[in-house]
């Protein structure tokens, strides 16, 4: 587990960045600044050093009687980039084949958000949530899509405003090409999905 993150030696680095780049970190304007950006940064950074696992410890024993599949579309995603420390934001949505235990549905977006909530990139995070669901609840198989915007995209750079990246993550089951797809087209805007 982790200590947290250190609010006043963030405030003291967030002073000497002001300073560095010309601001006055003493000025009316930007006094409290250090502190807000410490608190910002506690909560984004929570998940560092947090095991995501805990929130698959409940799961519950079915004995083949789920379904063919568990999907949750459209979970709040809010993240960090590692390489930029400027934030992306999206969707996640993750579906898994129960082989034989369940997990409350509430446990999937606490996944996300525990393992978003570090510095991150977007590939590395959709292949972590898979991994976790896939040793957590040892299922068929698990998808997981991302859709993001990236501020280092788009505030940035190639300054990008529109652009969205989307990865995928699968194990098992979901791996195949047709199960993917299946899985995929679920995902889809609602408009633009088939009649099931």
């Amino acid at each position: 587990m982790s200590a947290g993150v250190d609010r006043d030696r963030v405030a003291r680095a967030v002073r000497e960045l002001l300073g560095a780049i010309g601001a006055d970190p003493e000025s009316d304007e930007l006094r409290a600044t250090p502190s807000r950006v410490a608190e910002s940064y506690a909560e984004f950074f929570a998940g560092v050093g947090v095991d995501p696992q805990q929130f698959l410890a409940d799961a519950v024993p079915v004995d083949g009687e789920t379904g063919e599949l568990v999907l949750m579309r459209d979970i709040a995603l809010r993240s960090v980039c590692e390489h930029h420390l400027l934030p992306f934001r999206g969707k996640a949505h993750v579906a898994y084949q129960p082989r034989d235990r369940v997990v409350g549905l509430s446990a999937l977006p606490r996944v996300v958000d525990t393992l978003a909530a570090r510095p991150q990139v977007q590939e590395r995070l959709g292949e972590q949530i898979a991994q976790t669901l896939q040793d957590g609840l040892d299922p068929l198989g698990v998808l997981v899509v991302l859709e993001a915007s990236h501020g280092c995209v788009s505030d940035r750079g190639v300054r990008e405003a529109d652009a969205e990246a989307v990865t995928i993550a699968s194990r098992g089951s979901l791996a195949d090409p047709a199960a993917r797809a299946e899985v995929v087209a679920l995902i889809a805007p609602a408009g633009s999905r088939s009649a099931l």
